[in-house]
């Protein structure tokens, strides 16, 4: 073996960092055009950083990004791929490390993209585009210990602020908190700006933390990782947590319950602020169903009885339930977490399911309790259309198909339509701005090589040259668009394709798109 001497491994190492330093700012390269441009007819960009620019290097990945070439036989949809699958892991790892006070206990602070915090749930969904490529690894450089270092950061998050949803850098990194404009006006429980960036709750961040959690134990098999840390703790703090948000409006005799959390601000959008003191419309009490302030957008709920959260909820905290269980000494936890999953189940089925006049039984977007229901979709996950997608029921169930009829259909308010691309989009983005990450779910939930494929040439044809996926893009224009760098949604495109081929659908991925 050949020796090198510590002076030259410090040289080699100031060469590395001095390289880094040179490295330009994503988020200007990811608005500008690069060559070598792809050969198909909209000669879209090449996206990826230089190596020594990337946060993360996986030979499994880029071998899966190689083995791909073959398969995507259009040159412009290849080069979307090859753009979009890598994207967390060549631009989005801000920091790796271990926690100060426990040497084994791995840490990744994952950015969303062009916002530098930590959302619980981006966070989970885009480790989600690898998990078909994860693998048991005691490594240090492996997608499994980027995994466990999302786990235990997320962890840390949970036990600090229960009821946030994006989180400042680890004290570990060195790397100082970002400032966030939307700061409220008031909020409870109060939370320092030095660990939370913002702190809106969202069942669904807490949902995420049982499904990164899912992803990795069914990846892995690795028991042993989740006997240690923090992890037993984060799960009961969310227990308490989301009992605690059970809670209806008024107690039996018609006093005004004292809700765990409320938030209010001045501001001039609507979905940025609760009504009625920071506690938003009126919830029945005792409909099993877990109250959300707020959407998986981040845009505030009209009826805190959101049916997507609930079921995305119930469907990990079961399947987390069996992690609890093979731990030890955990048993009367496990069956706690399956019990209460099995009751929001049945909460989601009396309460969320209702009748249509024109599709029959559908599934709500939200409820109150009192009858009040709000009939829509919203792009982000979990939607009412991405329900197959993490798990929640059979992408054939009827009053699921039913659902779905209406969400892609104009009776679906935030159904965007035009000659450009027609997704589900939200108010988060505005009205006219279709989401391509709903076109992806879309893919997910279906088998029809029609319906695919006009999903995927309405993505190809809508990323304005750049070869990567935008928040939203405008229906009637594809230069208007939001968000140039959306590490999840590119994530989500890659690990889309890979499900393609698994499904035995791998014929829409030779077929052109120009």
């Amino acid at each position: 073996m050949k020796c090198v001497s510590l002076p030259l491994l410090v040289i080699a190492s100031s060469l590395y960092e001095s390289a880094r330093s040179q490295c330009p700012d994503y988020s200007q390269y990811s608005q500008q055009v690069h060559q070598p441009l792809s050969t198909g007819r909209y000669q879209l960009s090449y996206m990826r950083p230089s190596p020594e620019c990337r946060t993360f290097n996986s030979s499994v990945v880029e071998d899966t990004i190689t083995s791909m070439k073959s398969v995507i036989k259009d040159p412009d949809l290849y080069r979307i791929f090859e753009n979009s699958f890598p994207n967390t892991l060549d631009t989005a790892v801000k920091w790796r490390g271990v926690a100060a006070n426990n040497s084994a206990e791995e840490l990744t602070f994952l950015i969303t993209g062009d916002i530098n915090a930590m959302w619980l749930r981006d966070s989970a969904n885009q480790m989600q585009s690898y998990l078909p490529l994860v693998k048991a690894n005691t490594s240090t450089n492996s997608l499994a210990s980027l995994y466990r270092g999302v786990i235990n950061l997320q962890a840390r998050y949970i036990l600090e602020a229960p009821f946030c949803n994006s989180f400042q850098p680890p004290v570990e990194s060195g790397i100082g908190p970002s400032q966030n404009q939307q700061t409220p006006d008031e909020f409870t429980p109060p939370v320092s700006t030095k660990i939370a960036f913002e702190c809106k709750y969202e069942l669904d961040s807490l949902a995420a933390f049982l499904e990164i959690s899912t992803n990795y134990y069914e990846a892995t098999g690795d028991i042993e990782f989740f006997r240690k840390f923090q992890w037993v703790s984060a799960i009961n703090a969310i227990i308490s947590t989301t009992e605690s948000l059970l809670i209806g409006t008024y107690a039996a005799n018609g006093s005004v319950n004292t809700i765990p959390y409320t938030w209010e601000r001045q501001t001039t959008s609507a979905t940025e602020t609760l009504d009625n003191g920071g506690r938003g419309n009126p919830v029945q009490d005792g409909t099993g169903l877990i109250r959300s302030a707020f959407r998986p957008s981040d845009d505030s709920t009209i009826y805190q009885l959101f049916i997507p959260a609930n079921m995305m909820f119930a469907r990990y905290l079961d399947s987390a339930s069996e992690i609890m269980a093979k731990i030890g000494n955990q048993r009367n936890t496990a069956n706690h977490m399956h019990n209460f999953a099995g009751r929001i189940r049945a909460a989601i089925t009396q309460y969320g399911i209702v009748t249509h006049p024109k599709y029959g039984q559908i599934y709500a977007f939200e409820v109150d309790g009192y009858g009040s229901q709000n009939i829509m979709d919203d792009a982000n996950i979990p939607s009412l259309l991405s329900a197959p997608f993490f798990g929640y029921l059979n992408v054939s169930d009827p009053v699921y198909q039913n659902t779905r009829k209406l969400i892609l259909s104009k009776d679906n308010p935030y159904f965007m339509r035009g000659p450009v691309i027609n997704a589900v989009g939200g108010p988060h983005a505005g009205l006219g701005q279709a989401w391509p990450m709903a076109s992806i779910i879309r893919i997910f939930t279906s088998s029809s090589t029609s319906e695919i494929q006009t999903a995927l040439k309405e993505i190809v044809s809508s990323t304005d040259g750049l070869g990567l996926i935008h928040e939203s893009v405008n229906s009637f224009d594809a230069h208007k668009w939001t968000r140039q760098w959306f590490s999840w949604a590119n994530g989500l495109l890659g690990q889309c394709l890979l499900d393609l081929q698994e499904r035995g659908l791998g014929g829409v991925l030779a077929a052109s798109y120009q």
